[in-house]
Parts: structure tokens; C-alpha cells; sequence
């Protein structure tokens, strides 16, 4: 900068931008405008203006072409008083619009832009000075995100340009796209892998047809878990629904994105089937019973004295509900993996291996004995250890061991059955026609439980697996003391019958001695088919009449109902509470009307039970021609049995069979309807304490008729006849009235039905 004299005001340097000439002005550049001075017009030079400090800022114009930027002074000031600036040019300044370029170096005074030149002015001018030492060229900074050198303007509008062109392409694209894909299936679209994408709407329907219609009619491989199988889904009720199916095809997308994916994937919306429920679930349980089972726990089963261990394996179950969702969905895919729910287990395979090692291996080490009395041994083999010890889950992942001490006793009571005395029960017995109690004994017995109650170390133990027996005194179940307090004393209930023939007569008396001294204690049930057991031939019953298919007949066992009914006649009387019997289909004159009881083997039993505070004993007498039954005990109530009239009278039918020992002839009676009113009353009051009335329907015996079936030439078939339960009066007699109970009324019991039993004993 130069420097002014101390009397002048201070000047001030300020930049002043020249601007770059255009190529006119390079043209008409004199010689001195070299390589140089072009290369010096790339960038932008800051010159100095050396002005008054107060003037306003100013600009210099280096050619009438560009208009001054220099301020002129303030038209209340004297023009020869403003001071004059002097301006060094070193270059021309690039951004200086349409100026030319000026020379390399120029003063000019200020005589302000756009005037004329006033000769005042041009007189009152400073001469020119020498130039000030040239200033280095700053070099500009290039513009943000270009190279040195490029403005950022160009760049910007190259990128908006290229972007434009973009967007103008892929919109054309767009529409294209969307213009030629109008009323085609939307790209990508697949149907159960059936590729539809960009076929015309109104084709795809037959196509989808053509592809999956098939399908229905073959079999579709199917797994759940472990198991396969296969279903042809149109034999387990599935059909193709197809307005729902394509219309989940939709419209074309507008959405630029989604189409632009649509290049590079599948869209798959599968098939809407119909189905018949119940056909589609019983073709699931089908495939699915196979894969459903339990859950397998860890275990040791012993087999032949060796300890085997069972894997533990989960557990599996299908919801078939579920499962025929998934099979409607997926079916159009050929395969289809049913869902399965895996139950687990809570023994662990460490948890196995150390039972077996620490318990089950031991226990099979070597027998166990068990020594009882007279060098009787009782021995545990080790091949039955698998009765005695099993396991269970422990819970954490383990097993623990059970003991079974009552298998154990029933392996090694036996063996020590000859070392024991049974005790004996006091019994009551009739002699010299009066009731006898014989007193009962005690026995000794092994105590199993304290005997066995060391068993888990027993069978841990390897050298010495041996215990002495324990034995204890056993008492009888009914004492002596026991039986005189039932107070059997007085026959509460008697009754006889007779007229059997010489068999029945055997399986009579057989029958009687058997429940010949029973005693029926307090509050029990006494039952003739419990209390006798079997009837056969190995027990020595012989076979007699029998009632079968509502005719007679004969079987081994046969006549024991006339035991049946006089048991049941005297329990009657006894005041015993009925509890279970059956009247025969058809009425036999031996046993009283409505008041008989018969019994058949493992389907008819006569049941009473003894409702009274006192014992009752059963005693029976039999001999060639009757059976008598008493009860005895403590009599406390009277027993009345009113009849009604017989009414309802019923005609047999007849029956014709081939004649030889299968047919017995009969003549045939009428049946009727009967009533019995049990009345029962106190026996020290008189008071009645009840009154029941049963009413007995019975069927007629059919004729049967035995015919030959070959008779001789001349004769007439041979018809035998045998003596008929009953005889029957020549005419029905007219009808009473049922005889009605005295005072307290009487409930009625339901009556038997009118259809005979299977099978029944006369």
C-alpha cells in the first residue's frame, strides 16, 4: 500500500473484485495478453483501492463497457475538495460482469458513475503516481464438493438435469408397464406353485382348472412326526372353492415399488378349498393314530431274573382339528407335514443308568431266603425279583425303587403254609335240637409285614440274604365269646317241600348240605349261588329238570330251585329282607303262588339279608321225599303271607317236535296273575311294621308234542305225555278281586316279567 502524507486522513485498502473478460476482450487484447495472462483470468485477484477514510467505497471501471461501482461524493461537497483515490490494477477480475480487460495498471478519478466528464474535474485531478509494488495473486477457494478450480453452479444443474432425466425415464417406464399389464393377472402371482403372473383374467380360471382339478384326485403324501401316509383329498371331503381362490388374486399393484419387486419374486396365495368336516376328520385321526402315542418313561423291567432298562422316549399327540386346517391349506402342494405336540418325559438317560446300577443289578445279585420254623426255608428266587421290586419317577430326573411286600408274601407264605396253625372260628351247631356254640382256637401265624419290613436292604445286600421268620398269635374271626353274643337261640323261620323226583332228590340234598350251618351275621347278604359255588358234575350234581326257552328240559344241576324255594319261604317267614329272586316263568303246584324262588348257575341267585341285631344260622334237613329249611336266631317279629286270587288267565300255545331225549311231551296249562302280601308285625306289640304286596305273572305251559319222525306203515306218530306241573280247571273260572291287606296298607313290588328266563331250574 503507499503511504500518505501526515496532513492527509489515512486511506483505507479494500478488495475489489475484476471481473474475467469475455472472449471478445481476449481477442482485442493487445500482445501483452499471453498464456500467462490467460492462466492468470482462471482464478480471481483481489485489488487493492486506496481511498480517503470518510469517502464512500468506490470501484474503478476499466472500460466504458462496464459501469462504475464507485460511489460518487455527496453534491453539498466541492468537487476540487474530493480527494483523489488512486487504484492499482494488477489483472482483470473474472467475476466483473461484461467488462473488458483492462491494462496492467490504471488511476482513475472519481467523477462519478454515469456523468460526464467535467473539465473542472479533469483540471483538479492528481497527476499519476508511480504504481505501488504488484501484490501476489490469492487463490480462491473451490467450491464445495467439486474439484479446484469448477464453480458449483454448473455442477448443480448437471445433477438436476441428470436426475430429471431419471425420473422421466422411470416414469415412462411406469406407465408403460402399467399400460401393458392392464387386465393380467398381477406379475408374480402363483397358485399352489402354479406360475399365473401377467396372463390375461379371463384365461386364468380355465388354467388354475386344468393344473389342480387333478390334484384332487391324487393321493397327497402326509406326515405327522415319526409317521407318514397318504389321503386323496377328494375321498376325505376337500373341494376347490373357486371364486375365493382367484379372488385372492387382486389387482394390479400402483404402487412403483412393489411392481418394481415383483421382478425379482413370487407371490403366493395358494388355494381356498371346501371341505366336508366330518370326512376330513376321520381321514386326519386315520394318519394321525399312528403318530399319536404316550410318552415312553425311563424304566428296569426284570426279565428272567435280569434287569433290562427301557429307554425313555417322548410322547407325541396331534390336534386333529388343527391338523385338518393345515391339510385344507396345504393340500395343492402335493405334501403336507401335519403339526405334532411333543410331550415330554422326566426320566433322564443318566437317571436310568444309576438305578440300574445301584438298585436293580444288586437285586438280582442272589435268591433271598427266609427261615422259618422246623428248618423250613422259604426262598425268593432271583428270576421272581421282578414281582417284588418295579420303579417309578422320582421327579428330578430319576427312578425310585417300590417294593411290593405283599407279592413277596404271596411267593414265600406258601412255602411256610406247613410251619403255620390256622385258627379256627367258635361255630354254632345244633344238637339235641338245640343251637351249640364250639368254642374257637387261636393259631400261629408268620407276621409277613414285620418279617419283610427290612426287604430294600435284603436285596442290596450281596453275601448274606437271609431273614428268620416272625411269627405271631392269631386269633379266629368269630371268637367264642362273639358267637354266644348273636344270640341264636329260637327258630324264626321254617318251611318244607316235597314231590321231586329221585335226581332232583340228589342235587336237592347236595345243595342243602352245603349252606347247612351257614351263619348269616348281622347286616350281611346271604347269597345260595355265592355260598355253594359251582354245581357241576365234578361237585356231584346229576342232571334233573330244568325250565328252557319257556318249556322243560333237563341239565346237570337241575330241581335246585325247590331248595331255593323253601330258603326263601323260610327266610319269609324269618322277617329276612328280600334283597334278590325270581319266580319261575311258569308256575310249578309244588310251591306256593307268588311266594317260590328259582335259581340258574351264574345268572339267576336268590339273595335275603339279615336286617335284625342277632345272628341268624341256616339249618336244612333233607331226606327222600322233602327238604326242610330253619332259621334260627332271636324271633322278634310275626310274619303273615295273604295269597290273592289267581286272574288273567292266559291259553297255551302248542309245539311239535322230532321225538327222542331232547323233547318231553306236556299237556300244557294255562298261566295267570297272582298276588302275595307279606305282612310283618312286632312280636311282643302286635304293632304292623309293614306290608308289601308282589304281584307274579305267570306264562302258560305250551303243549308239546313228540312226534317220530318216521313212523311204521298203518301206525299213527307216537305222542308220549308226561304228568303236567299242574292240572288246569275245564273252564276258566271268572275273575276275583285281588285280596286286599288288613289295616297300614301294603306297597306293591314290581311283578315278573311275562318272558320266560333263558334257562331255570324246576
Amino acid at each position: 500500500m503507499a503511504e500518505r502524507s501526515d496532513e492527509e486522513p489515512p486511506t483505507v485498502a479494500a478488495p475489489v473484485s475484476v471481473p474475467e473478460p469475455d472472449p471478445v476482450d481476449r481477442a482485442t487484447a493487445g500482445p501483452e495478453a499471453d498464456d500467462s495472462d490467460v492462466d492468470e483470468a482462471d482464478s480471481a485477484v483481489t485489488q487493492p483501492v486506496v481511498r480517503a477514510s470518510g469517502d464512500a467505497p468506490s470501484s474503478a471501471a476499466p472500460s466504458s463497457e462496464a459501469p462504475s461501482s464507485v460511489d460518487r461524493p455527496s453534491d453539498d461537497a466541492a468537487l476540487s475538495d474530493a480527494p483523489t483515490a488512486v487504484i492499482p490494477v494488477l489483472s482483470g477480475t473474472p467475476d466483473a460482469p461484461g467488462g473488458g480487460r483492462p491494462g496492467p495498471s490504471a488511476a482513475v478519478g472519481d467523477t462519478g458513475a454515469g456523468r460526464p466528464d467535467d473539465p473542472q474535474d479533469r483540471t483538479s485531478a492528481i497527476p499519476p503516481q508511480s504504481p505501488p509494488p504488484p501484490v501476489p495473486p490469492v487463490p480462491a477457494e473451490p467450491a464445495p464438493g467439486g474439484p479446484p478450480g469448477d464453480g458449483s453452479g454448473p455442477s448443480k444443474r448437471t445433477l438436476a438435469l441428470i436426475v430429471g432425466g431419471v425420473f422421466t425415464v422411470l416414469a415412462a417406464l411406469y406407465v408403460i408397464d402399467l399400460a401393458v399389464s392392464s387386465g393380467k393377472v398381477p406379475r408374480g402371482v402363483t397358485v399352489a406353485g402354479i406360475d399365473i403372473g401377467g396372463e390375461p383374467l379371463d384365461e386364468v380360471a380355465g388354467t388354475l382348472q386344468a393344473q389342480l382339478d387333478p390334484r384332487l384326485d391324487t393321493a397327497v403324501a402326509v406326515t405327522a412326526g415319526d409317521t407318514d401316509g397318504e389321503l386323496v383329498p377328494s375321498q376325505v371331503g376337500i373341494g376347490i372353492d373357486w371364486n375365493g381362490t382367484l379372488a385372492r388374486i387382486g389387482a394390479q399393484p400402483l404402487n412403483p415399488f412393489t411392481r418394481l419387486a415383483s421382478f425379482f419374486g413370487t407371490d403366493e396365495i395358494g388355494v381356498v378349498s371346501t371341505r366336508d368336516d366330518a370326512a376330513l376328520v376321520a381321514g386326519i385321526e386315520s394318519v394321525a393314530a399312528g403318530a399319536a402315542h404316550e410318552p415312553r418313561e425311563g424304566n428296569i423291567v426284570f426279565e428272567d431274573g435280569t434287569p433290562v432298562p427301557v429307554t425313555p422316549q417322548p410322547g407325541q399327540s396331534v390336534d386333529t382339528a388343527v391338523a385338518a386346517d393345515v391339510f385344507a391349506e396345504r393340500w395343492a402342494f402335493g405334501d403336507v407335514s401335519l403339526p405334532v405336540e411333543s410331550v415330554e418325559v422326566t426320566v433322564t438317560r443318566e437317571g436310568l443308568d444309576r438305578a440300574l446300577a445301584d438298585i436293580a443289578v444288586p437285586a438280582v445279585a442272589a435268591d433271598l431266603h427266609v427261615n422259618g420254623h422246623d428248618a423250613v426255608v422259604a426262598t425268593l428266587r432271583t428270576e421272581d425279583i421282578g414281582a417284588v421290586l418295579s420303579f417309578v419317577p422320582d421327579g428330578s430326573g430319576g427312578l425310585e425303587p417300590q417294593y411290593d411286600r405283599e407279592a413277596a408274601t404271596g411267593l414265600l407264605a406258601p412255602q411256610l403254609a406247613e410251619t403255620e396253625v390256622e385258627p379256627e372260628n367258635a361255630r354254632i351247631v345244633i344238637q339235641g335240637g338245640a343251637p351249640t356254640v364250639v368254642p374257637g382256637t387261636k393259631g400261629e401265624v408268620v407276621d409277613w409285614e414285620q418279617t419283610l419290613a427290612d426287604l430294600p436292604r435284603l436285596l442290596a445286600t450281596e453275601n448274606d440274604r437271609s431273614v428268620d421268620a416272625r411269627y405271631e398269635t392269631a386269633d379266629p374271626e368269630l371268637t367264642t365269646e362273639g358267637a354266644e353274643k348273636l344270640g341264636v337261640r329260637e327258630v324264626i323261620g321254617e318251611f318244607t317241600t316235597g314231590g321231586f323226583e329221585y335226581a332232583s332228590g340228589v342235587n336237592i340234598r347236595l345243595a342243602a348240605s352245603e349252606i347247612n350251618g351257614a351263619l348269616v351275621e348281622p347286616g350281611e347278604t346271604f347269597s345260595l349261588n355265592g355260598y355253594t359255588g359251582p354245581r357241576g358234575s365234578a361237585q356231584g350234581y346229576v342232571e334233573s329238570g330244568i325250565i328252557e326257552a319257556g318249556r322243560p328240559g333237563k341239565a346237570v344241576g337241575g330241581g335246585i330251585s325247590q331248595l331255593a324255594t323253601t330258603l326263601y319261604n323260610a327266610s319269609y317267614f324269618a322277617g329276612m329282607e328280600d334283597v334278590d329272586h325270581t319266580e319261575h316263568s311258569y308256575y310249578i303246584s309244588r310251591y306256593p303262588a307268588a311266594r317260590e324262588a328259582t335259581v340258574f348257575e351264574g345268572a339267576i341267585d336268590l339273595q335275603f339279608r339279615n336286617p335284625f341285631e342277632t345272628g341268624v344260622l341256616i339249618e336244612t334237613i333233607g331226606t327222600d321225599s322233602a327238604i326242610t329249611v330253619r332259621l334260627w336266631g332271636t324271633k322278634t317279629v310275626d310274619v303273615q303271607s295273604i295269597t290273592g286270587d289267581r286272574t288273567n288267565y292266559t291259553s297255551p300255545n302248542t309245539i311239535t317236535l322230532p321225538a327222542g331225549d331232547s323233547c318231553i311231551p306236556s299237556s300244557g296249562a294255562q298261566g295267570f296273575t297272582v298276588s302275595d302280601t307279606r305282612i310283618i308285625t312286632d312280636a311282643k306289640t302286635g304293632a304292623q311294621l309293614s306290608a308289601k304286596t308282589r304281584t307274579v305273572r305267570y306264562d302258560p305251559v305250551p303243549v308239546v308234542k313228540c312226534v317220530s319222525p318216521e313212523p311204521k306203515p298203518g301206525q299213527k306218530p307216537e305222542e308220549k305225555s308226561e304228568e303236567q306241573p299242574e292240572e288246569q280247571p275245564a273252564e276258566q273260572p271268572a275273575e276275583q278281586p285281588e285280596e286286599q291287606p288288613e289295616s297300614g296298607g301294603a306297597a306293591d313290588e314290581p311283578s315278573t316279567p311275562a318272558s320266560p328266563t333263558p334257562a331255570e331250574s324246576e
